[in-house]
């Protein structure tokens, strides 16, 4: 068995499941919530009519322009990719334990590796196609809602860094792979990332922040302050490579070497 046939075997896991449904339904809600902001801010008196504005209700962070949406758009691919990515990943590599089906794919005549690197891949393109899918709805809610400031510069600027950022979150996912690997399910992987998320908004906050990979996230897309970084340092860089190397490699060690007895 090659690694293409491993990577289709993977592929056709997804077939039936309905969590990829279900993931595509939790990212796009993220829009969907900041369009309605906008609406409220845009319309503050039909809101107040309808109950959609209380009393203490602050939206004084947002404003109903394309800029504002953009940014928001990469803030929801930047922390909420951390969780719902983290989600993929426990997913593909966990589920083999929790099925029972694991004894059965590593009593296989395949090198381990290649069944790591083509769950990444599965990952990876299924959080890809996340990320298209969320992009295309932002552009289509702000049409709809004809919101002003829209410049073509600003819309490949606003696409750019939701690429950037979704490739950043996706290069910190192998370490996500090697706590579900390790753990055999999914609440060990979760819980990780979950901790990551609250350690990113500390240490986002010192002079860590761009050496702590789930920081350098937090800082680009602006969750510990006011987004001041417009591209990712070349250090944070190699933090995120390194990070990304050092997590495939640990869970290719863990699948090769450890007592994998379910």
């Amino acid at each position: 068995m090659k690694f293409p046939q491993v990577l289709a075997t993977e592929f056709l896991k997804l077939r039936r499941t309905r969590v990829t449904w279900l993931s595509l339904v939790a990212l796009s809600l993220g829009p969907l919530a900041i369009a309605l902001f906008m609406w409220i801010v845009r319309e503050p008196g039909r809101a107040r009519q309808l109950g959609l504005l209380g009393a203490k209700a602050d939206l004084s962070g947002i404003s109903a322009t394309w800029p504002s949406y953009f940014s928001m758009l990469t803030l929801i691919v930047g922390m909420g990719g951390l969780l719902l990515l983290a989600f993929i990943v426990a997913f593909v590599f966990a589920r083999e334990y929790v099925e029972g089906t694991a004894k059965n794919l590593l009593a296989l005549p395949v090198g381990r590796h290649w069944f790591v690197l083509a769950k990444l891949v599965v990952a990876g393109a299924w959080w890809a196609t996340l990320v298209v899918a969320v992009t295309a709805e932002t552009f289509l809610i702000g049409s709809v809602m004809a919101l002003p400031g829209f410049s073509a510069d600003g819309a490949a600027g606003a696409v750019r860094d939701v690429l950037v950022v979704a490739a950043v979150v996706y290069m910190l996912a192998p370490v996500i792979a090697w706590i579900a690997t390790l753990s055999r399910g999914y609440l060990a992987p979760l819980g990780f990332a979950l901790a990551m998320l609250v350690l990113s908004q500390v240490f986002g906050k010192t002079g860590w922040g761009p050496w702590f990979p789930w920081s350098i996230v937090a800082s680009f897309v602006g969750s510990v302050g006011e987004r001041v970084v417009a591209s990712i340092a070349p250090g944070s860089v190699v933090v995120v490579a390194l990070t990304f190397l050092a997590g495939i490699a640990a869970t290719i060690a863990q699948l090769r070497y450890a007592d994998n007895t379910q």
